[in-house]
């Protein structure tokens, strides 16, 4: 990118969207270090059997975790690269999905005085597929637990999702589609998207591929 390149990118998008692996790829071609979102929660088997209670301990959790993953970065700009594969704000887009109202007013006061102590990203690109398209990625995967994602709760986290992101402006955003494209498993999907990121991203941008 010309100029001078973002220092802090967080890539983000509902399961399966392939954020964790572009994270790896971009944190390989920059050198930059990488930044994955803990997934060692120990309440996430109950929160998948519907356990009353288990969303919230869930949530919480996740919320510490991440801070603690995050807050070393400092809440100002950083002097070293650093590739990310979520941003700080997914706790909050999970916590209106899974929490009741009750939940929420005892979450939020924690989010709220947590999250002015983490840096913002200078870059977020937001992956984004269909329904369906993480279906078929969930099932390709076959990671334990993720069988009991419904598609009625994929469907509600991908809408929370674009909901959030078209109201993002906190940081320069690539909005890219990747229900036509597989850059995991394909490499000339994979040099085309690489060629995007190579351009200067200014404000909100839109990277709609149509595949082979």
């Amino acid at each position: 990118m010309p100029g001078t390149p973002p220092r802090y990118i967080a890539v983000e998008g509902p399961i399966r969207v392939g954020k964790s692996s572009l994270a790896r790829i971009l944190a390989q071609r920059t050198g930059g270090r990488l930044l994955l979102e803990p997934d060692d929660n120990p309440h996430l088997r109950d929160f998948y059997a519907g356990q009353p209670g288990a969303a919230f301990r869930a949530q919480m959790h996740f919320l510490l975790q991440r801070y603690r993953q995050l807050a070393p970065l400092g809440p100002g700009p950083l002097y070293e690269t650093v590739i990310a594969d979520y941003v700080f704000e997914k706790d909050k887009i999970f916590a209106y999905i899974n929490l009741s109202d009750a939940e929420l007013e005892v979450y939020n006061p924690y989010y709220e005085l947590l999250r002015p102590q983490i840096a913002l990203p200078d870059l977020v690109i937001y992956l984004q597929a269909t329904p369906a398209v993480l279906r078929q990625r969930l099932l390709r995967k076959n990671q334990p637990g993720e069988a009991a994602v419904s598609d009625e709760y994929l469907g509600e986290v991908v809408k929370a999702y674009d909901h959030f992101f078209f109201r993002y402006s906190q940081s320069d955003l690539l909005v890219v589609n990747t229900s036509e494209i597989d850059f995991i498993e394909r490499s000339d999907d994979l040099q085309a998207l690489m060629r995007r990121l190579e351009e200067p991203i200014s404000g909100t941008q839109y990277y709609l591929p149509l595949g082979n």
